[in-house]
């Protein structure tokens, strides 16, 4: 079987997930596959084939030249609730490496210039009150492109349009319904789950990007909310606790294993106190 036809493709961007010696249509169409990957969240073949207009048996080899290359990694699709017959379907997400390829580049340049920020007015604690006012600008003009949807959605159903907004700009956000306390009756809280995040590297060098992301993240859903986990520490999924309304606490919550493939809610098997395990 062949690909459908598709429009020119452009040179490959810096941090091109495959070898020179590739073919350059061959490696361009590979890296379409690669950056679907990284904007969406792990994808099934299927969904992939779907998303980029190519066939499944050619989504298929590039895969397969992906995870030869260390990329890429195949895994079970984790189903929450009733789930149907059949083997779960796999979905393939990209592995530290082929993050890499993608982040290498930008990354120091973004991390030139928070320094150059910092050390432009003098370096200390003055240089990390300027970096944390130019994350909370950034954060905060995205959030201000959030916040007629979160305006529209109901009361409860804020979190999900937040996680909505956030896929839209690629960050593969999904929403998770938990208990917020040891009682079962307690108020429902959610987790909040961002799959992949496109500064992970930079806030490993400079938190405050994360502090400021979390502190719109506040302001958009009108509650505290706490930060459990972020890939910049290592984490496998950035994970915030939005408590229910009413909840007096999320003390003690703890991310959740695994991870809802959808943005939606769902009812977890595992106590809000299960051990973390997000890789």
């Amino acid at each position: 079987m062949r690909e459908y036809a598709q429009q020119p493709e452009a040179e490959s961007a810096p941090g091109s997930v495959l070898p020179a010696g590739e073919g350059d249509g061959h490696r361009a169409t590979r890296d379409r596959v690669a950056r679907s990957i990284l904007d969406h969240g792990p994808s099934s073949a299927a969904d992939l084939a779907t998303r980029l207009g190519l066939t499944s048996a050619a989504v298929r080899r590039h895969l397969d030249g992906l995870a030869a290359a260390g990329l890429v990694d195949a895994r079970e699709q984790r189903v929450y609730g009733s789930r149907g017959r059949g083997r779960p379907a796999k979905v393939f997400a990209l592995t530290e490496s082929g993050r890499d390829a993608f982040y290498q580049a930008y990354d120091q340049l973004a991390a030139d210039a928070l320094r150059w920020i910092s050390e432009a007015v003098g370096g200390g604690k003055a240089g990390e009150e300027a970096v944390t006012a130019f994350a909370r600008a950034r954060f905060g003009r995205q959030g201000e492109r959030y916040r007629d949807a979160l305006e529209q959605a109901g009361e409860g159903t804020r979190t999900e349009a937040l996680a909505q907004a956030l896929s839209a700009d690629g960050y593969a956000a999904t929403v998770r319904r938990v208990p917020s306390g040891a009682s079962p009756a307690a108020p429902v809280g959610a987790q909040l789950c961002q799959h992949h995040c496109p500064v992970a590297h930079i806030a490993e060098q400079f938190p405050q990007l994360c502090e400021a992301e979390t502190e719109v993240f506040s302001q958009l859903l009108g509650t505290h909310v706490q930060r459990l986990a972020t890939i910049a520490h290592g984490d496998g999924v950035c994970t915030t606790y939005v408590p229910a309304p009413g909840a007096a606490s999320s003390a003690g919550v703890r991310p959740l294993p695994g991870a809802v493939p959808t943005a939606g809610t769902s009812t977890p098997s595992e106590p809000a106190s299960a051990r973390r395990n997000l890789a």
